[in-house]
């Protein structure tokens, strides 16, 4: 039978059960972020402890000159669901009799801020007076409204001056090894709801009223129909799907009066949210339609092409897995949207992905200690060039 606490735990596993005892499900923290933290401060990090609403957030820091590389992360999770589905508990981790470590937030993303932690602390151990700054930036609202967690803090170091040149976000970028992808960027996301106005009546007397979804219909089709851009090297072409459609009283003879469509753009770099925006509008105006439309941006599209970290996370993973990781911007949004926007060369490097938000989520136990050896990997790459 697997247990729950296997002897000869590695430093890396052992915090990440840890903080997956801990039910920190959005915008809980549950005393994730005091354990990290604790750790941190024992390295010489300067801890700046950032609430805003319900969410806990911190960024700390260690050094005083050169660079900046932030490792950032959530300790938030998504809830449990049913947990008598659930082979194990969801919060009570434990290693099985095949080496996957169980629990609710193995891999999205408690496996990868303990990966963070060890590796800084493995690094600094090596390089006490290492070149560069580390930071860490960590929220626990990433899986929630996303409006008090990572985008609140980055603004507070905006208005600070605080730059950021390197930043190392844990989603579980993975797919069928650890390292075998890195994001390098994401698509934007834009939501809109459409609310179009009809006259309610009789369906048997329909010269008396006017019907919002037939009105709409051909609307939405040009919608679905319209080429929005061809995407370019490192983004799919722009596409837009409609998530939901709502009318009627639930009488079969009543005609509506009034059709709610919600739906998102999923965008590239070829195109800004003002010019969907705009492209829309045009579309909507030209079927004649009676409508209000509210927008979301949910987030910006960002793309770190090139440059020193995106060479460091390839060379590092190669080190250590002896593969070499392809590039994607593929997926969700993720919090790289908002720290982008400081001007930081941002990646994505993380576990498998494959059971996340699911019943049983877990991910092999050694992953997370070959995460760390690349983490690791790549400071040495930023930092220390001149050791390689």
């Amino acid at each position: 039978m697997p247990t729950t606490e296997p002897d000869g735990l590695s430093a890396t596993l052992r915090l990440a059960m840890d903080l997956i005892r801990r039910p920190s499900v959005t915008p809980d923290d549950a005393g994730c972020q005091a354990l990290m933290i604790e750790r941190l401060e024992r390295l010489g990090f300067r801890i700046e402890r950032l609430p805003f609403g319900d969410v806990e957030n911190f960024w700390a820091m260690r050094g005083h000159h050169g660079p900046i590389l932030a490792f950032a992360g959530h300790t938030d999770v998504v809830p449990s669901g049913p947990e008598t589905q659930w082979q194990y508990p969801p919060f009570e981790p434990r290693i099985d009799s095949q080496g996957m470590l169980c629990g609710r937030g193995a891999a999205d993303m408690k496996g990868s801020l303990a990966a963070m932690i060890t590796a800084v602390e493995r690094f600094i151990d090596a390089h006490p007076d290492h070149p560069g700054r580390l930071a860490f930036l960590i929220t626990s609202d990433e899986e929630g409204p996303a409006v008090d967690g990572t985008r609140a803090v980055v603004e507070h170091l905006r208005e600070a001056n605080e730059r950021l040149d390197y930043c190392i976000v844990g989603e579980p970028s993975s797919t069928r090894y650890i390292g075998d992808m890195i994001k390098n960027g994401r698509r934007g996301s834009l939501g809109g709801v459409l609310r179009v106005q009809g006259i309610q009546g009789h369906v048997a007397y329909p010269q008396l009223a006017r019907n919002p979804i037939h009105e709409t219909a051909p609307a939405l089709d040009a919608l679905t129909r319209e080429h929005w851009d061809d995407g370019n090297a490192f983004f799919p072409a722009t596409s837009l799907q409609i998530s939901n459609i709502r009318a009627g009283t639930g009488a079969t003879n009543v005609i509506p009066g009034e059709l709610e469509a919600v739906f998102n753009f999923r965008y590239s770099t070829e195109v800004t949210h003002e010019q969907l925006k705009e492209r829309t509008h045009r579309l909507l105006d030209a079927h004649g339609l009676d409508y209000h439309l509210d927008w979301t941006l949910n987030g910006e599209p960002f793309l770190t092409a090139e440059g020193e970290l995106v060479d460091a996370a390839l060379a590092g993973v190669e080190a250590v897995t002896g593969r070499r990781p392809t590039l994607s911007t593929a997926g969700g949004t993720s919090d790289g949207r908002f720290i982008a926007t400081l001007g930081a060369q941002v990646v994505e490097l993380g576990p498998l992905n494959t059971t996340i938000h699911k019943i049983d989520e877990r991910v092999r136990a050694a992953d997370l200690d070959r995460l760390s050896d690349i983490y690791v990997a790549i400071l040495e790459r930023l930092f220390l060039k001149e050791c390689l």
